[in-house]
This record gives C-alpha cells, sequence and structure tokens, in this order.
C-alpha cells in the first residue's frame, strides 16, 4: 500500500511555513489523539501518520528532500526511512507530546490526559542528528548495497547506561513533581476549576533527579566514540539524494533519544559512461571503414559488457538502445536504457598515399552526402537521447 502524501495529511501546501506545518499538525493530533477515540484503531493509525509527516516536514532537511524525490528520497534501511513510521505512542507522545498542549489536555480530562501514564514524563535531551557522505560507483547505485561505515559520534556511556549517575543509589525521585515529569496547578475561573499542567521545573521533565554524577561521561550520559553502522542503501538513488537512519545520530544526554543519521548520496563518476536520469549514455567512435562495412563491437554496460551489431552504411550521430540496461527508479519497477551514440572518427594526420586514395574516392557520386528524409536530424536524435 503506498503512502499519503504528507501535505495531504496535514491540510497544508508545500509553501506552509514551519508555524502553519505546527499548527496543522496539532489539529490533525488532537482529532486523532487515542485519549479522544480509545480503542479506535483506524485513529490511532492516523495519528501516528500525522506524526510520521510532522517528523519529516518539520525538519528543514527532510523536507527539502521530500519535496524533490518524494517518499522515495528518505527511504533507509529496516529501522530508518522515516521513523515516524516505526514509533510506538510513546516515543510520539515524548518527541512531540509539547505540542498537543499539556494545558488543554489537562483541562479536557481532568488533569489526567497524558501526564498522569505514559509519554509525558521526557528522559534527558535528544542528541542531534548527524550527516555523512556516502559516494557509489554505478555498479552499486543499479544493484544497491550495503554499505558498514564507522561513524564518529556521541554513545551512550557504558558506566551507567546513560542515565548520567555515579550509581542506581544516586538517583532519586524528583522531590517537586513527585517523579510524574510534570506539576499541576488548579485555578478558579468565571468557567469553574481550570487545572493545567506544566513541565516540572526541577528536573526538567524527567521525573528523577542525578545526586552524584558518573565519572566517566561527567553527568551526561553519553561519552565520544565510534560506532559501525550498516547501511541498506535501494537500488536507484540519485546524487543528492538523502537517506535518514532513524537513531543512528549522536546519543541523547542522560537517556534522552538519539538524534538521526543523515546519509547524502554521492555519484562516482563513470570512466566511460553518463548518467542521464534512469538512462545511461555511451559514446562510441567508429573507423570509417566499420562504418561504412559493418561490424560488431563490444560497448561497457553498468553490470559488464555488451557486444552490439553495428550494420553497413551506420551514419554519425545514429544511437542505438540497449532496452532496460539503465539504473531502475527508487522503490519501482521502471528501468532505464542504454543509449549509444556513434561518432564517426575524422583521421587527422595522413600519409601522402592516403590523402591520394581519400581524393580519388571523393570524386565518387557514393561518397557525396545525400541524406534520406527519413534520416532524423540533429534535434531529434537530442530528443531520444534524453527522453
Amino acid at each position: 500500500m503506498s503512502k499519503r502524501d504528507f501535505y495531504e495529511i496535514l491540510g497544508v501546501t508545500k509553501s506552509a511555513s514551519a508555524d502553519e506545518i505546527k499548527k496543522a499538525y496539532r489539529k490533525v493530533a488532537m482529532q486523532y489523539h487515542p485519549d479522544r477515540n480509545p480503542g479506535d484503531k483506524a485513529a490511532e493509525e492516523k495519528f501516528k501518520e500525522a506524526a510520521e509527516a510532522y517528523e519529516v516536514l518539520s525538519d528543514a532537511d527532510k523536507k527539502a528532500q521530500y519535496d524533490r524525490y518524494g517518499h522515495a528520497g528518505l527511504s533507509g534501511n529496516g529501522r530508518g526511512g522515516f521513523s515516524g513510521g516505526g514509533m510506538n505512542m510513546d516515543d510520539i507522545f515524548s518527541q512531540f507530546g509539547d505540542i498537543f498542549g499539556d494545558d488543554l489536555f489537562g483541562s479536557f480530562f481532568g488533569g489526567q490526559g497524558r501526564g498522569g501514564g505514559r509519554g509525558q514524563k521526557s528522559r534527558g535531551v535528544r542528541g542531534s542528528n548527524l550527516r555523512v557522505k556516502i559516494k557509489l560507483n554505478y555498479e552499486e547505485i543499479a544493484k544497491g548495497v550495503t554499505k558498514n561505515i564507522k561513524v564518529k559520534k556521541h554513545v551512550t556511556c557504558s558506566h551507567c547506561s546513560g542515565s548520567g549517575a555515579k550509581d542506581k543509589g544516586s538517583v532519586q525521585t524528583c522531590s517537586t513533581c513527585g517523579g510524574s515529569g510534570q506539576v499541576r496547578r488548579v485555578q478558579n475561573t468565571f468557567l469553574g476549576q481550570m487545572q493545567t499542567v506544566t513541565t516540572c521545573p526541577s528536573c526538567n521533565g524527567e521525573g528523577t533527579t542525578v545526586t552524584a554524577k558518573c565519572g566517566s561521561c561527567k553527568g551526561e550520559g553519553r561519552v565520544y566514540g565510534e560506532e559501525t553502522v550498516s547501511i541498506d542503501i535501494p537500488a536507484g538513488v540519485q546524487e543528492g539524494m538523502q537517506m535518514n537512519v532513524s537513531g543512528k545520530g549522536n546519543a541523547g544526554e542522560r537517556g534522552g533519544m538519539p538524534g538521526d543519521l543523515i546519509i547524502l548520496i554521492e555519484e562516482e563518476q563513470h570512466k566511460e559512461l553518463f548518467r542521464e536520469g534512469l538512462n545511461v549514455a555511451y559514446e562510441l567512435h567508429l573507423s570509417f571503414p566499420d562504418a561504412v562495412f559493418g561490424t560488431q563491437v563490444e560497448v561497457p554496460t553498468i553490470d559488464g559488457r555488451a557486444k552490439i551489431k553495428i550494420p553497413a552504411g551506420t551514419q554519425s550521430g545514429r544511437i542505438f538502445r540497449l532496452k532496460g540496461k539503465g539504473f531502475p527508479a527508487v522503490n519501482s519497477y521502471e528501468k532505464g536504457d542504454q543509449l549509444i551514440q556513434v561518432n564517426v572518427w575524422t583521421p587527422q594526420h595522413l600519409s601522402a598515399e592516403e590523402k591520394s586514395m581519400l581524393e580519388k574516392l571523393g570524386q565518387s557520386p557514393n561518397f557525396k552526402p545525400h541524406p534520406e528524409k527519413s534520416d532524423r536530424n540533429f534535434f531529434d536524435k537530442l530528443k531520444e537521447l534524453f527522453s
């Protein structure tokens, strides 16, 4: 089943500002919020779908890639692509809970909302995203490839398991909020009592405080290190395309969610072939005798070499097409072709004997240009080459 357009999900246009996107997401999230639709699986899926759309459209890099390539531009490995698609409810409330408006949910649900249960208590500070470049050759792009890359980044501290505390006894429940990560306040208004919920100022919503810091990470819950990340790159990616691998960026502080790893695709130029969209172009130089009498030649392709037959009387500029020998489209069955353009080689240095032979041939009527009406002109050939 194909994914819905993210702009359609949130009901905004591509020109919408970041604030408009945020407001639109809040509106959709409120509509399909699980607390308003208890037991409704369809509403829950739409709630998750909206979170996935907002995760991409609220990030400038991801939004740019989505605008350019659609869903294919952000496809990652099994864990990656859009992290919203693999989020559970806890992840969504942890990452975007502030957008729903604690005050509103506190008054609607008598102060229970999500604050009294799972999701609202935040753990630490989310890690930042990382960006790396991966250069691929034509064969890797055509077939897809798995790359194992070493990424230098912040990783979870092994001594404290990310808590930032010296030991288990050094973590205490926050005395201000009682471990909920939130504080509630009841106000009397002309409409009656209104209960508001805000993030606890003492623990910043974590629900716990550290009394003695870990000596290895100095209380951050993370240290600078290195991790080998396996990335499944689908066939057909293009220069400038980005992939998002969820959770493989910098580790968060004190157990916070990790950032994402953004992969920027670069193409390694082939020695003989040229890429034009899904098609591959090759320039074949033929000697004059081969063009006159015809021949069989071997040409390079993405996945090896192929033999093609050159018929007698082939004109310079003629284009031969090898069907299906180009690049595949990302997440599609479409495939390009290989286009071979013939250039008849004109010798630049001739001996006296060769010049004499050519002068005699030049007087023959068969060597006078007389293109047929069926021969396509230069511009038609250009259209075919890049179609």
